[in-house]
């Protein structure tokens, strides 16, 4: 087969799949009418799947008065893939299942402290662990996906260890594909993931279609600039989010208050700390769920300004629905959560708009982790070329491979 027919050829049998996938069950007639494509077509490309064991006939739809359509299901457990969150407080790890449902999933300490080698050695021990907690075979794993603020430090390492193709992408954009997949955001096909792990970031989608920009950078909300005199940021600007309200900076201003370092547990002075930055913006956020007014104040602090940043984003997109995803949200979302709603409805409220639904995510912690899996799923299950016409919750663009320096 020539390479252009090639290309074709997997781009239709994605399509199919992907359809197959977010159908549940439908028959080869369903396929023609959502797909655009031939019956014949269907009917290649259908055997092909069959053969591979990656989609089933099972059972047959209600009669309209002729003969009974046979219907196709996937075979969930046909395939599988790894998903990698790699952060400097935690490493989490989940097997997903071919229709993206988690199978396993582990935790374990991150790695702030230990050189890129160990690090690469210690994952790959792990993930073989998390495959062998199930049993699968290594056959049947599609590959891994690894995301971080900085995934292209380990890729290619981590893949020759594991011996698994790896695509690699960050974690805030994880984070969106993860809340997709799992439906923490049902049919919406336009939103924003907002993350915070170890710092704050966003992942969006647009119309089905993860929007990554050219550089992959797009949802960079940690540095959307709410005070021009404000203190520098790392990135050359100033009063950027992250320096104002990030975990890091919530960090040091509590480190400067004695009470609350005491009370958080946190070290004392003003000296860096030795844990990771995420550790100790989850003691703080434990200190205001237990009460302690001083971090709560801290945190509402930190709030007001990601709320305010937020409506920027949201109303620079016009989103339907914005997502409290990610490890720090995990713990500290419900202090975040009511007051990012207020604003937003007092926003829309003012000009007579579509109010955008607020939600915290019901799996903030590992969603990016479910993600990076998902991320591989969308290499066998998503077409990678345009042309095939995909209800707009279903479509997604291929994910990039990032090689950087």
């Amino acid at each position: 087969m020539s390479g252009p027919a090639r290309v074709t050829h997997a781009s239709t049998r994605a399509a199919v799949l992907d359809l197959i996938r977010a159908a549940g069950m439908i028959s080869r007639v369903g396929l023609v009418n959502a797909s655009g494509l031939t019956g014949g077509t269907i009917s290649t490309v259908v055997r092909g799947l069959i053969d591979e064991g990656l989609v089933a006939e099972t059972g047959h739809a209600e009669s309209t008065g002729g003969k009974r359509r046979v219907l196709l299901q996937l075979d969930h457990f046909a395939r599988y893939a790894v998903g990698v969150h790699l952060d400097d407080a935690r490493i989490t790890y989940v097997l997903t299942n071919l229709g993206g449902a988690v199978v396993a999933r582990i935790s374990r300490a991150g790695a702030a402290s230990e050189e890129p080698a160990a690090v690469v050695a210690r994952m790959a021990r792990e993930v073989g662990a998390l495959i062998d907690s199930v049993g699968v075979e290594r056959g049947r794993i599609l590959g891994l996906g690894l995301v971080s603020a900085r995934p292209w430090q380990f890729g290619a390492d981590l893949g020759r260890a594991t011996g698994l193709p790896v695509v690699l992408d960050n974690d805030a954009t994880a984070a969106a594909i993860g809340e997709h997949w799992s439906g923490g955001v049902g049919a919406t096909s336009t939103f924003a993931a907002l993350y915070m792990g170890s710092d704050l970031g966003a992942g969006v989608v647009l119309g089905g279609t993860t929007h990554r920009g050219p550089g992959g950078h797009a949802g960079g909300i940690g540095h959307f600039c709410l005070d021009v005199d404000g203190p520098p940021c790392p990135c050359g600007g100033r009063g950027c989010l992250e320096v104002l309200a990030g975990p890091a900076a919530v960090v040091a201003r509590a480190r400067e208050d004695r009470a609350l370092t005491r009370a958080a547990g946190l070290p004392g002075g003003r000296t860096r700390p030795a844990t990771p930055v995420a550790t100790d913006f989850a003691a703080i956020s434990r200190a205001a769920r237990q009460g302690n007014a001083r971090a709560l104040a801290l945190l509402e602090r930190s709030a007001r300004h990601v709320a305010a940043a937020a409506r920027t984003l949201v109303h620079a997109l016009d989103l339907e629905v914005l997502v409290l995803t990610g490890p720090s949200f995990a713990i500290a979302g419900s202090i975040y959560l009511p007051v990012l709603r207020e604003e937003l409805d007092r926003a829309f409220a003012s000009r007579g708009a579509r109010p955008v639904a607020v939600r915290l995510s019901p799996s903030a912690a590992s969603a990016p982790a479910i993600g990076a899996a998902a991320i591989v799923l969308q290499s066998e299950l998503v077409p990678r070329h345009q042309g095939l016409r995909l209800p707009d919750d279903l479509a997604a663009d291929e994910p990039p491979v990032f090689q950087r320096a």
